[in-house]
This record gives C-alpha cells, structure tokens and sequence, in this order.
C-alpha cells in the first residue's frame, strides 16, 4: 500500500527542533508493513484547533491523484475538529491512524467530534473558572493567593502535565512498540535517547526511567532494571 504520510508539531519551537516529528515519523515507519511505501510526506507546525491548514491541503490533493492513503501517527494529528475529518471523506480520500489502525471512517469521525467537543468543554471550563476567581477578588497571578494544599495540588498538576506531554505520551507509544517487539530495557533507553527523547526532567533515559515509563501502558515482564 502506498501512503502520504502528513506530521504536525503544536509549536513552531518543536516544528524547528525536530522532537516530536521524529517520533511520530517513527511510529509510522514501524507501522508499515511489508511491501508498503510513503510516497512523500508533509510537515505542519501549528495549533491542532486552527482550521487552516495548507500542508494538510496538499497533502490530500497527493494522496487523492496517487489513490494512495494518508497516514498520520495519531489520531490527534488530524486535528480536534469534524471540519478535517469530513473534509476528507467528502474529497473520498482515505487514511488511516497507527493508533486506530482498524477505525473505518465513521468511526474516526465520531471520535473526532468528542476530541473537539473535549477540547472546547476544557477551554470554556478554564475561562469560567479563571473568572470566578476574578469575581471573588483574587489576584490572578498573586502567588499569595496559594494555600500549602493549593502548592501540592499544583507540583502534582506539573507533574502530570510534564508526564502528558505530546513528546513524553509518543516516548511511552515508541516504548511500549519496542517492547512488543522484544527490546530489552536498555536497548529501549538506547533507542529513545537517539531519537531525543528525555525524561520529564531532561535526563536520558535509563532502563530504570523506562521501567516506570511502561507500566503506565502495559506490564512489564520480569527483569533486572538497575542502571
């Protein structure tokens, strides 16, 4: 099968630094199968809710006169939004997400929609609760306005947020495929680091770190992770 392979970064600062795309290039290439090539692929850096997007143009109009099928590492790549995934059913292309390789159209439709629906509830949430706070005479930004509970709750919330980020969520994905395929701990460590890939605190990773990377996703099978 032959595929246009479309990459997206959130930041023109991860566009530019190459993590991120590296790792969704990773995953794709691993999801081939034999027999199976990209014909070419297009690099987007910008936000997944911005409905402008010209790579994502060319990269159908590709896909469309080759009768290949446009691939993207995540669902996520396609944007929180119904306007690309019914663009691309009315312009009869097909593609495919190596997360929900076996999703028909309609399924990856409906999942677009509650992305979207998720991304605007979060969004509409924030702005509701950064202005009660307002209403109730907090200083927003004060950092007096923090109670020791409110500190913990917010190292906690950094810690998530570091653990959920975009690069760190394709770290445990590339971990948990290299597991499957039977690399040791360290040779996963060894594969991450290359790729440029860091724990939360910028640190390479060890086979430790990767341990506590995998059992998030999967268990891990006994064996020694010293070092």
């Amino acid at each position: 099968m032959e595929y246009v392979l479309y990459l997206r970064a959130s930041t023109q600062r991860q566009g530019l630094s190459g993590l991120g795309l590296e790792g969704q290039r990773l995953i794709a290439h691993r999801f081939l199968q034999p027999g199976d090539r990209i014909l070419s692929e297009y690099i987007e850096v910008e936000s997944g809710r911005k409905n402008n997007r010209p790579e994502m143009a060319k990269a159908i109009v590709e896909a469309r006169s080759a009768s290949a099928t446009l691939l993207v590492a995540e669902m996520s790549r396609l944007a929180r939004s119904v306007y690309f995934t019914s663009k691309l059913m009315e312009e009869k292309v097909r593609f495919k997400a190596c997360d929900i390789p076996h999703a028909d159209e309609f399924t990856i439709n409906i999942l677009a929609a509650v992305a979207q629906k998720a991304a605007k509830d979060i969004s509409e949430s924030t702005k509701r609760g950064l202005a009660a706070k307002k209403a109730r005479g907090f200083e927003l930004g004060n950092p007096q306005n923090f109670t020791s509970g409110s500190r913990a709750l917010g190292r906690a919330a950094v810690q998530r947020n570091a653990q959920e980020h975009v690069a760190n969520k394709q770290a445990r994905r590339l971990a948990v495929l290299l597991r499957r395929d039977g690399l040791t701990l360290a040779a996963i460590a060894d594969e991450l680091n290359t790729h440029g890939y860091r724990t939360r605190r910028g640190q390479l990773f060890r086979k430790s770190t990767v341990y506590r990377l995998l059992p998030r996703v999967q268990p891990v099978a006994a064996e020694p992770v010293t070092a």
